[in-house]
């Protein structure tokens, strides 16, 4: 008993003896070492997989609303050039009209009375040394737009001008060409009158600053009086549209065409086609929306209609 009681009591110490042996200080920081080397891959796999992509995304929205906002102002940036590209033509087409009616007006005076030295076919000869402003885009846009509506000033001043010189020469009155008078159609009636009444879009109460004609589509629109084209193209609201400068502050418009068939600048007589009856800006069906107006404001056309 005594012999296996040492034998037990010898292998117990050898068992305690060797597990002393393997826990060393050593062993202990080796096993420190690699546990932290583990932890950080798992941290760095962690960042690589999860935070890092949350952070590229993140860059990728900012970057996808910087591009939005740039795409943003360029549509404005167009749409702003588009509006002063519109108020340019608008203003060369009155130019145009005015400068036609007043060259015919010349012709007319010079060939009565006789003056060789004018003529009004081709350019004055003008001449001077170069002395060019050095402006901004922006200030050479506004000088040219003032500088256009001195022009107008001037233009409309020589026109009356010219008006009454022409009637005290040839003492003549107005042709009656240059009489608006009539319906701007051959067949169709009257859809809607000047005055107020309900939207056809959105049901309000509005003020409708012209006479509808409706007809068949593809129908010819007419002048209702001789003049000068001072608009041919679309316009807001009016879809495609043909203007007419009669001269005396008096002008006529023809709205919604489907096509147009003079240019700005183009002398029209009465009755003559204009466009082709349509359907394109806003608009319900195939009409003519006519508008007489009187120094840039509209006025009921009926008076001239039932002359």
């Amino acid at each position: 008993m005594s012999v296996a009681t040492n034998h037990t009591t010898d292998h117990q110490n050898n068992f305690r003896f060797g597990w002393q042996l393997r826990l060393t200080p050593k062993r202990i920081c080796s096993f420190v070492i690699v546990q932290g080397l583990l932890l950080g891959s798992c941290a760095l796999l962690t960042y690589q997989f999860f935070v890092k992509p949350s952070s590229v995304n993140q860059d990728i929205v900012n970057k996808r609303g910087y591009v939005s906002e740039q795409s943003e102002q360029v549509a404005q940036l167009k749409q702003d050039t588009q509006l002063q590209l519109g108020i340019l033509a608008q203003r060369m087409g009155t130019l145009t009209a005015r400068m036609n009616r007043i060259d015919a007006l010349g012709e007319r005076l010079a060939k009565n009375a006789d003056f060789k030295e004018f003529n009004f076919s081709h350019l004055p000869a003008v001449g001077g040394p170069s002395n060019v402003a050095s402006l901004s885009q922006s200030s050479e846009l506004s000088a040219l737009l003032g500088q256009m509506d001195n022009v107008l000033a001037h233009l409309d001043t020589q026109q009356d001008q010219l008006a009454t010189l022409e009637h005290m020469m040839l003492n003549h009155d107005i042709d009656d060409d240059s009489r608006i008078e009539g319906r701007p159609i051959k067949r169709g009636w009257m859809s809607s009158l000047f005055g107020m009444r309900n939207d056809p879009f959105n049901g309000r109460l509005t003020m409708h600053k012209g006479v509808d004609f409706a007809g068949t589509e593809g129908a010819p629109v007419m002048a209702t009086g001789a003049g000068v084209v001072s608009w041919a193209g679309e316009r807001s609201g009016y879809g495609l549209l043909v203007e007419v400068d009669h001269g005396g502050g008096l002008k006529t418009r023809y709205g919604h065409a489907k096509e147009i068939l003079v240019s700005v600048g183009t002398v029209v007589t009465k009755g003559q086609k204009l466009a082709l009856m349509g359907n394109t800006g806003r608009s319900t069906g195939p009409h003519v929306h006519y508008e007489v107006l009187t120094k840039e404001r509209q006025v009921n056309p009926r008076k001239y209609i039932y002359r």
